[in-house]
């Protein structure tokens, strides 16, 4: 089917465009019906609020939409498939997350630090990626976080509390403000990128592994963040409820610290 056969009528397409956010599904979208040479009407969704009552009034659950008169065509895969043209991918990777887990678990597993060292040596390592680029890491971070949204000293924040916390599950120092810290941070992190991922449906980049990666936001972000509340709850157990000296260091510390305490106490 040729061109002028499919773009008869006028051809708009209706994508998100905010400050914060430019939706890449819609910008693939326009730049491919540039390269086909076919005019359209860019209308801009400029808000939250325009999108949804733009999703409610055409009953679609993402944007962009694009329309050949009255024909609702569909979003940018869609699009390519009428034009018979192999569509982009997203470009993302889960290279940067599977590196870090992995380099935490080997040196929990070569130094037993157990579970909850794994989860200090994580945090860690994810703060200090944050910490490389504090500027790329915030640009990306407020795109979706709600507490920066209201408050955006916070994106400078978060990459020291996030160290803080790693720090004191490594430590075991202060257990109780680190446990309430990471139940907090953790908890908060999980419903921003629910909301944006699952209710907005924002196509966005995590920020976890810095500003700078192609890791996207979805199901890993929220597992990361529930594991972190997870780890914050058990630890504010585990400080409340009290254990015998013999139990005061947990299966974070190795071996050779445990040793150490043993024979200076």
């Amino acid at each position: 089917m040729s061109n002028t056969t499919i773009t008869r009528e006028p051809v708009k397409v209706y994508r998100m465009s905010m400050p914060e956010h430019e939706c890449p599904w819609g910008l693939k979208a326009i730049n491919l019906l540039d390269e086909q040479g076919i005019d359209f009407e860019d209308h801009k969704l400029r808000s939250q609020d325009e999108v949804e009552a733009f999703k409610t009034k055409h009953q679609v659950a993402t944007t962009p939409q694009i329309f050949f008169g009255e024909d609702r065509i569909g979003g940018y895969t869609d699009l390519a498939e009428r034009f018979d043209v192999e569509a982009e991918s997203a470009d993302y990777s889960y290279a940067p997350v599977i590196a870090v887990f992995s380099t935490a678990g080997l040196i929990s597993l070569a130094a037993s630090l157990g579970m909850t060292g794994l989860m200090g040596v994580s945090l860690s390592m994810l703060a200090s990626l944050k910490l490389m680029d504090m500027n790329a890491f915030s640009e990306s971070f407020k795109k979706y976080d709600l507490i920066t949204k209201r408050f955006k000293p916070y994106a400078k924040i978060y990459p020291f509390a996030e160290l803080l916390i790693g720090l004191g599950f490594l430590s075991g120092w202060v257990p109780l403000v680190t446990g309430i810290s990471s139940l907090l941070i953790g908890t908060s992190g999980g419903i921003s990128v629910f909301k944006a991922v699952y209710i907005d449906k924002l196509a966005l980049n995590c920020a976890c592994v810095g500003g700078n990666t192609k890791t996207p936001l979805g199901i890993v972000s929220f597992a990361e963040n529930a594991i972190m509340a997870g780890m914050g709850a058990f630890l504010i157990f585990t400080a409340v409820e009290g254990k015998p000296e013999s139990a005061q260091f947990p299966e974070a510390f190795p071996p050779a610290v445990i040793q150490l305490h043993n024979e200076t106490a």
